[in-house]
């Protein structure tokens, strides 16, 4: 294969010795089912786009210390770019934010460094080697310049934003270099001086992100970097969603106003998103507003958990269907003729599915404890635990206090369901007499993928009754992002299964519509979380997942509801 060069100054970038403005769209591999690739890729040729930016989410592919997954997802991807004539900008972190839980990194990491991350702390360094010397080897085989699509990587990921520890954004660049990294290396920070003087290094190539005024951002660019092309990285003409919040939209005309302004002053561009996708599974993030936050209720608690949904108001829409947005920036961007856009799959017609049976939740061996163990002291990254305590004997009937819950439980006593607790949110107290049997359901969500690296456990810390700490802890748990193990229909719990019969699959968006919270199956495959508080009305159920015949719904209500349906429905909003 023809070997390339990729070079810059500070008018622009070069291919061999020819100008090329870099046209490039953020569509995340991990957000799309692989059958599905080929016809987004195609998708983003539509839109007048040359390059196709993803981030790589360390988390999904070691999700324990040594335990690799899923490692050919990435050189797949980026070789079906490849394919289609596309080029690529690769995004390794560590550390990715991207609203994905803890910003792409493992929580049996953070749970052992905590704070020390993203900094020169030798532990974390370890194992941020340890990975890079696995992932990075199918990132240089394809290389502009070994005949690959991959034109520039990424040193780790709005540093400036949060830390100031150049050693360790050295650390990170050299060792890039050292495992083989030849393309240009870049920063991406906003477009404030303090924040590119912290998130920036000498003879790496820096750019920018913002949603508006990029005259501003770019003049500020020019102060640290006059030498450098003008790149705006992450372009958002959209925004992501939290639970309960409205959904976030942009006006197509405003978002091609800004692109236009971009291009005008001579810049390459990555816009994020061109399509979103789904945070399938448990990969949604957080955020968590800094203290002090006053909060009396889950709407304005300091945690704010990210949708299932990361339909972004991207030109594209979670399901790939083009948008307003889609036409308003095609007429900026394209500059000749264009890929006739792939046929999308059908979506299916509105149906209802019936909750035939139920199950209880399969939770594994248990185990006893002195203290209650989070959910990382128990090995789980995500899951269902329960937590089972006794009141001392002669005790009188005292209030119940939970600590650290991270981040929804159902508080029990006697086997009365007692409280619906949430992270965040203050409680009424719970009587509980001597010798009560306390049981505690707890369920994470995601983990805040952007600010400090605090408060990154799942699950509880203590129970107290009254003053006195509840010692002596039995917990059995569910490991989330494990297969689901075999349920046993026909017995009484939070489990329902259904069956949906299809003589041709087709896209779908799947509601529960009498759940108050909790998880939803296809054929076996964990789609996310379900909140009927919203944005998000439905989960996004795409076309590969299902089959001919006969396909197993499955859901887990952890609220105080017993869903009897499951509906297809057009749209996830």
């Amino acid at each position: 294969m023809p070997t390339r060069t990729l070079t810059y100054d500070r008018g622009g970038f070069r291919l061999d010795g020819s100008p090329l403005r870099i046209l490039s769209g953020a569509l995340h591999y991990f957000r799309v089912h692989p059958a599905q690739w080929p016809a987004r890729l195609t998708a983003l040729r539509a839109l007048g786009l040359n390059t196709v930016e993803t981030y790589v989410p360390w988390n999904r592919h070691e999700p324990r210390p040594g335990a690799f997954e899923r490692l050919d997802e990435l050189p797949a991807f980026l070789d079906e770019a490849h394919r289609q004539g596309l080029y690529a900008i690769v995004r390794p972190g560590p550390y990715i934010c991207a609203e994905w839980c803890n910003g792409g990194l493992p929580a049996w990491l953070t749970a052992r460094v905590g704070g020390r991350a993203r900094s020169g702390d030798q532990e974390y360094l370890a194992a941020v080697d340890a990975w890079f010397d696995r992932l990075l080897p199918a990132v240089v085989e394809r290389q502009l310049d070994r005949g690959g699509p991959v034109l520039l990587v990424q040193v780790e990921n709005e540093y400036g934003s949060y830390g100031s520890d150049q050693a360790y954004l050295r650390h990170l660049a050299d060792g890039l270099r050292r495992r083989g990294v030849t393309v240009p290396l870049f920063t991406s920070d906003g477009p404030e001086d303090h924040l590119l003087a912290g998130g920036t290094l000498p003879g790496v190539l820096a750019t920018v992100n913002f949603g508006s005024d990029p005259e501003q951002a770019f003049e500020t660019l020019r102060r640290h970097r006059p030498d450098d092309p003008l790149f705006c990285m992450e372009y958002w003409n959209g925004w992501f969603d939290h639970w309960g919040r409205p959904h976030h939209t942009r006006d197509a005309a405003s978002a091609a106003d800004a692109l236009r302004r971009i291009l005008a002053a001579g810049a390459s561009v990555n816009l994020y998103l061109a399509h979103g996708g789904t945070n399938f599974g448990t990969g949604a993030g957080a955020n968590l507003a800094d203290p002090p936050f006053n909060s009396t209720d889950w709407e304005h608690s300091p945690y704010q958990p990210i949708t299932t949904s990361y339909d972004y108001d991207a030109p594209l829409d979670e399901r790939g269907s083009p948008t307003d947005k889609f036409t308003a920036l095609q007429h900026v961007l394209a500059t000749g003729p264009t890929p006739e856009l792939p046929t999308l799959p059908e979506l299916l017609q509105p149906e209802t599915v019936p909750l035939a049976e139920t199950a209880p939740i399969p939770f594994g061996p248990p185990a006893d404890h002195p203290t209650p163990p989070t959910f990382e002291d128990l090995g789980l990254a995500h899951g269902v635990v329960r937590y089972t305590f006794r009141t001392p004997a002669r005790s009188p009937e005292l209030p119940l206090t939970v600590e650290g819950l991270h981040d929804r439980a159902t508080l029990l006593v006697n086997g009365v369901r007692a409280a619906e607790l949430e992270r965040g949110v203050p409680a009424e107290p719970v009587p509980a007499p001597g010798g009560a049997l306390v049981e505690l359901l707890v369920d994470s969500l995601g983990r805040p993928n952007y600010g400090p690296v605090r408060d990154t456990w799942k699950g509880i810390t203590g129970v107290r009754h009254e003053r006195q700490y509840l010692h002596g802890c039995r917990t059995e748990a569910l490991d989330l992002d494990a297969p689901l193990p075999p349920l046993t229909p026909g017995t009484p719990g939070p489990f329902a299964l259904g069956t949906l019969t299809l003589d041709t699959p087709g896209d779908t968006f799947l509601a529960v519509p009498d759940g108050r919270y909790g998880y939803l199956w296809a054929n076996g495959f964990l789609l996310g979380r379900y909140d009927p508080r919203g944005p998000q009305r439905a989960l996004y159920c795409p076309e590969p997942l299902l089959r001919p015949g006969p396909n197993t719904i499955t859901v887990l209500e952890l609220g105080p509801a017993t869903p009897r349906t499951v509906e297809l429905r057009g749209s996830a909003f």
